[in-house]
């Protein structure tokens, strides 16, 4: 009967441990995002893809230090280029992007701008992983401060923030 009880309690111990490692990753912005999809990609494509956070870390990350119309002062963020994010998805039957967010935001973007620009999908901004709350999972940032013509109304509506999906028409 010992072997019983110890075993009981050996098991009680294990799922305590279990509980709180989960929900220690759980709570923690990187460790939460990195292994569910923050960005999925379809439309005219050879085949329709999501992206962990991990997923775009290993594409490269890229700093970008520029004011934006919604920040203070000029913030750094950190993210993927773009364009890197573009050619991984092999031939694309359209010119534009259909950028959605989380909130139901949608707008079109050349393509032309990824390439023209060091645009960025960023993770982070000042060192702090983009929440929900806060921007995230990814937000659009353009190198505004780079090129003046990026301050024009066109462009600042391109800047989607809650940004999860893709889509060519």
């Amino acid at each position: 009967m010992s072997d019983r009880v110890d075993q009981a309690m050996e098991r009680r111990h294990f799922l305590k441990v279990a509980a709180a490692v989960a929900g220690s990753a759980l709570s923690h912005p990187i460790l939460a995002q990195s292994d569910r999809a923050v960005l999925e990609v379809s439309g005219q494509l050879k085949a329709s893809r999501t992206f962990t956070l991990a997923d775009l870390q290993a594409l490269g990350a890229t700093r970008l230090v520029t004011s934006t119309a919604w920040t203070d002062g000029t913030p750094e963020f950190e993210g993927v280029l773009a364009r890197t994010v573009i050619d991984t998805l092999g031939p694309i039957g359209s010119d534009r992007v259909t950028a959605l967010a989380l909130n139901d935001y949608r707008t079109d973007i050349p393509l032309s701008d990824f390439h023209e620009f060091d645009v960025i999908f960023a993770w982070s901004m000042n060192g702090q992983m983009l929440t929900r709350r806060d921007k995230g999972p990814l937000w659009i940032v353009y190198p505004r401060d780079a090129v003046p013509q990026l301050r024009e109304e066109r462009y600042e509506n391109r800047w989607v923030w809650q940004l999860n999906r893709l889509i060519f028409p």
